[in-house]
Parts: C-alpha cells; sequence; structure tokens
C-alpha cells in the first residue's frame, strides 16, 4: 500500500506583534456607571414602560459604545502595519520612532502635520510615528497608539524588507 505525497501545507500568515486598543478596566466602570445615572435620572419614579425603558435601552448601548472605542486592532504581519482597517506595506517604512505621552503630545501638538495619519487613544500614553518613505503618497508619517511603543517599533524596523 503506497501513501501518496501530502501537499505542502499553505502558510500561515505570520504575526510578528498585535494588540488591541481596548479600554482599561476603570473606564468601564466609569462608562456604565455614567450610563446607569443617565438611565435612573430619565426613570424618576416613573410606572409603566418609563420604569424600565431606561434601563433596556441605554445601559446596552452604553456596553455598545465601550466595546466600539476599544475595538482598534494594531499588528504587523505579513509584511505591512495594520491599524484597523488601514494597511501600509512595511516597504514604504523609512524610519520608526517611539514616543512617550510628552513626545506624542510633541509631535501631535501645535505644529502637528494636517497630512498625517493619526490612530490616538487618549487612555494610552504611548505611540508610535512611523516615517514614510512613498513619493505617491502625501502622508508623512503615521501616529498610532500603543502600549509598547519600543517593541513596536522595533518589529517594524526589523521587519521590513531591505532597501
Amino acid at each position: 500500500m503506497s501513501r501518496s505525497p501530502s501537499t505542502p501545507p499553505a502558510t500561515a500568515p505570520t504575526t510578528a506583534y498585535a494588540e488591541r486598543l481596548g479600554l482599561p478596566w476603570w473606564l468601564w466602570l466609569a462608562g456604565l456607571t455614567l450610563g446607569g445615572f443617565l438611565a435612573l435620572e430619565l426613570w424618576m419614579g416613573a410606572e409603566g414602560a418609563r420604569a424600565w425603558l431606561p434601563f433596556v435601552v441605554l445601559l446596552p448601548a452604553t456596553v455598545a459604545a465601550l466595546w466600539w472605542l476599544g475595538r482598534i486592532r494594531v499588528a504587523v504581519a505579513d509584511g505591512e502595519l495594520r491599524v484597523d482597517d488601514a494597511r501600509l506595506p512595511l516597504r514604504f517604512v523609512a524610519d520608526a520612532i517611539p514616543l512617550d505621552a510628552a513626545g506624542r503630545r510633541e509631535v501631535l501638538g501645535v505644529g502637528a502635520d494636517p497630512l498625517a495619519f493619526v490612530i490616538q487613544r487618549p487612555w494610552i500614553a504611548g505611540a508610535v510615528q512611523v516615517v514614510l518613505d512613498d513619493p505617491a503618497d502625501p502622508t508623512p508619517f503615521w501616529v498610532v497608539s500603543t502600549r509598547d511603543p519600543v517593541r513596536l517599533a522595533a518589529t517594524l524596523l526589523t521587519t521590513r524588507p531591505p532597501t
């Protein structure tokens, strides 16, 4: 009995870095408390449908809004930087600069470039400035929030193809 040679498995996507920019627990607590207080204010001792309707509508809406705020994913995979639905091929990365809170404030402050691509989450202190080298793109750089800016910058620089 002879076995036929098996076909090689398809190459799996290679992910060098991945993170989700979710909300910290204290923002969930604050948001749900605020939603509960708002529902309580709308209830104000009413009877009938007004008694339960604010809670049934506002609490799930609060959960949905909090989930939506923390949905952004950042990944370096398959030769691309992926931020939510935006894709940047790593061959266009000229440099990646890790930023702390003060550096991010400086890059996004008064002298900020209006053509920059920015995904910034205020509850995350760190960020990476990705300087681009693409003559066809007017975007000078990306600024992306991340909890580990040094690791993301190092991953971008080590996984980009040689020029």
